[in-house]
């Protein structure tokens, strides 16, 4: 697929997931707009894509800031006039037992991995629904419907972000903006050579998870053509939700 002159905006760019998704963007064409708050992560993540040869502009972004968001999506037109694709990829976690953690930290998980999506898809929204439309990903987690302990505010912004996407793409498909949602499972974003055979064989598919997976997803929902894929869910696991396992 060739992303050629298409302006996509991914957030918590700076590392890891967003990392690997804004990079391939750029591989394919595409003007990206890196969003992250870590200021030296952003610009070392701009200067891994521009040294390749493609294009990105890393612009300091806290998702958790309703104004902060404003001023991500105002700058990014200014830079390329347009927005034809947001990944709503940035995300925080911790865990914390529900007897403990705090309405502070509850907030600061929520605003940042929930309310972010939101509002960030809204203002680009407003922006897309000017032009012919535009794709909108947002990164969710099989933990949306499946949980260990002491994960309750995560697993709630993760399961708020499934409901939120059909919800959007309902609202936003008379501007022709669609709204879809990946769910990854173990996606390893570390040393992968340091996983076991065990770690592996948790899976259907008999490997944990990379992060060319989830891109692959991110590319196919946003591709020309697949406009009929609207509002949904796709997990991309390797099957782990699906297998039965006994302790």
């Amino acid at each position: 697929m060739s992303y050629q002159g298409k302006v996509v905006i991914v957030t918590g760019a700076g590392r890891g997931l967003g990392g690997s998704i804004a990079e391939t963007y750029a591989s394919k064409g595409a003007k990206v707009v890196l969003a992250e708050k870590n200021v030296s992560l952003g610009l070392a993540a701009e200067k891994t894509i521009t040294s390749s040869g493609g294009m990105a502009t890393f612009i300091p972004t806290d998702v958790s800031s309703p104004s902060e968001i404003e001023a991500l999506v105002k700058t990014s037109i200014e830079l390329y006039g347009k927005i034809d694709i947001l990944i709503n990829n940035a995300g925080i976690s911790k865990w914390k037992s529900p007897y403990e953690i705090t309405v502070e930290e509850w907030d600061e998980i929520i605003n940042t991995n929930l309310r972010s999506v939101f509002l960030c898809s809204r203002e680009v929204a407003r922006v897309m629904r000017t032009q012919s439309g535009g794709s909108i990903v947002n990164i969710a987690s099989t933990r949306a419907y499946m949980s260990e302990p002491d994960s309750e505010a995560y697993a709630a912004s993760k399961g708020g972000i499934v409901s939120l996407t059909h919800a959007l793409a309902t609202s936003f498909s008379p501007d022709h903006i669609q709204v879809n949602c990946v769910s990854p499972g173990w996606i390893e974003t570390g040393d992968y050579n340091q996983l076991n055979e065990a770690d592996h064989n948790q899976h259907l598919s008999g490997r944990v998870g990379k992060p060319a997976d989830i891109v692959s997803a991110c590319l196919y929902l946003t591709g020309e053509g697949n406009d009929f894929i609207n509002g949904t869910n796709i997990t991309v696991d390797g099957g782990m939700t699906r297998k039965m396992i006994y302790l």
